[in-house]
C-alpha cells in the first residue's frame, strides 16, 4: 500500500480544538478518516515551530490520500502538505526508465 507523508499546520482556530480535545483525541479522529478511507496511521508526532503535526499513513491510492488532504484541508482547522513516500525499490525502477526531455533554453 502506499505511503504518504502529512506535514500540518493548525490555524488559530485548530489550535484552540487541539488545545480543548488534546492529542489523543485528535490522534484517534485522524485515525478514523484514514481508516475510512482505506488506510491506517503508521505514525503520528505532534512538532514545535512552523509544522504542528507529522504523519506517515498508509493510503490504497492517490485517490484515497487526495480524500483525505481534501477533508482535512476543507474544515480550515488545519493548513497542510501531503507528499507520496518511495520505496528505494521503486526509486530503483524509476532510474531504469528512462524519458525524452529537453531543458528549458537548450
Amino acid at each position: 500500500m502506499p505511503k504518504y507523508l502529512l506535514t500540518a499546520s493548525y490555524t488559530a482556530e485548530g489550535i484552540k480544538g487541539l488545545v480543548k480535545d488534546g492529542g489523543t483525541k485528535r490522534r484517534a479522529v485522524a485515525a478514523r478518516l484514514i481508516e475510512s478511507l482505506g488506510g491506517k496511521i503508521e505514525a503520528l508526532y505532534f512538532a514545535f515551530g512552523e509544522t504542528d503535526v507529522i504523519a506517515i499513513v498508509d493510503l490504497p491510492d492517490n485517490a484515497a490520500a487526495a480524500a483525505a488532504s481534501l477533508t482535512i484541508g476543507g474544515t480550515g482547522a488545519l493548513r497542510g502538505n501531503l507528499t507520496v513516500l518511495l520505496t528505494p525499490d521503486e526509486i530503483d525502477q524509476a532510474v531504469k526508465k528512462s524519458g525524452s526531455y529537453t531543458a528549458p533554453g537548450h
